[in-house]
């Protein structure tokens, strides 16, 4: 993987990455969740989690899937605890350089993830033929509006510093807006996807503020911004009055075809009540 993310100031060695990680799942994961839902997802299943971060959905997963695994798979595992699923394996390991057999995973899920990787079309590609057959690959990716449509000229500022830092370090923050083409050329059917407003201010007052903090250095580097630009950020997210929509979450999911079709069980109805 790129070297910001294993050493350099976006890697878990920086300050408040924790944050970070548990903002994201505060705010995305029911967003999650509810595609995991919809999905025929039965009690046996083995599941990959791609860059399982601060682990809320491995750990979900765990639950949901309490006759089968989910391995949790991330660069650095520092912010993961095995302590409250015994079906929950964790590996760290670099996805760029780890291979897994063909037809292993019966749902592999990953977010906020391929976006920062190179070669992501070749990984997503990868993905796809780790599978079983009736397997899904459900990938979660953010979308960034462009920063001159905020109809406030500080977030503007903040925007464009905080998206410009992110393409330096070899992100592409619009790639979602390929995903379901990719995962169709990819020979997986039944392609859906969906996406979920992010917020900044509002009800989501305290969304952004790890996100920013996290990378503050970095976005004073730029020089796009100044350190008065960044207190006065913080002012803002304190008005009530203050929203706005900087970026969505773009959800797509696809399945891998099976001659054989996997009908559900009494158990998975059952799992899914409770």
């Amino acid at each position: 993987m790129t070297t910001p993310y294993s050493t350099g100031m976006l890697s878990d060695d920086a300050l408040r990455e924790r944050d970070r990680l548990e903002s994201i799942q505060r705010s995305v994961d029911t967003f999650t969740t509810n595609i995991l839902d919809g999905l025929p997802v039965r009690t046996s299943w083995n599941c990959l989690e791609l860059g399982a971060g601060a682990g809320s959905i491995a750990h979900w997963l765990a639950t949901r899937c309490p006759d089968g695994r989910v391995v949790a798979v991330d660069l650095d595992t520092r912010h993961l605890d095995t302590g409250q699923a015994s079906n929950l394996e964790i590996e760290e390991a670099d996805i760029t350089r780890e291979d897994y057999a063909p037809g292993t995973f019966d749902l592999i899920h990953a977010r906020y993830l391929f976006c920062h990787l190179p070669g992501r079309d070749e990984m997503i590609a990868r993905a796809a033929s780790w599978l079983s057959p009736g397997g899904w690959l459900v990938v979660e990716e953010p979308y960034d509006l462009p920063a001159i449509t905020s109809p406030y000229p500080l977030v503007q500022r903040i925007l464009t510093a905080y998206q410009h830092t992110y393409r330096q370090n070899g992100a592409d923050m619009t790639w979602a807006r390929s995903l379901p083409a990719l995962l169709a050329r990819n020979a997986l059917t039944e392609v859906a996807y969906s996406g979920n407003l992010g917020c900044m201010g509002g009800l989501e007052k305290d969304r952004w503020r790890p996100l920013i903090n996290r990378v503050a250095p970095a976005l004073l580097a730029s020089g796009l911004i100044t350190g008065a630009d960044l207190t006065e950020f913080d002012e803002l997210l304190k008005d009530p009055a203050f929203i706005d929509i900087p970026q969505m979450t773009i959800a797509a999911w696809g399945r891998r075809a099976s001659d054989i079709p996997i009908p559900a069980t009494p158990e998975d109805h059952l799992a899914r009540r409770t």
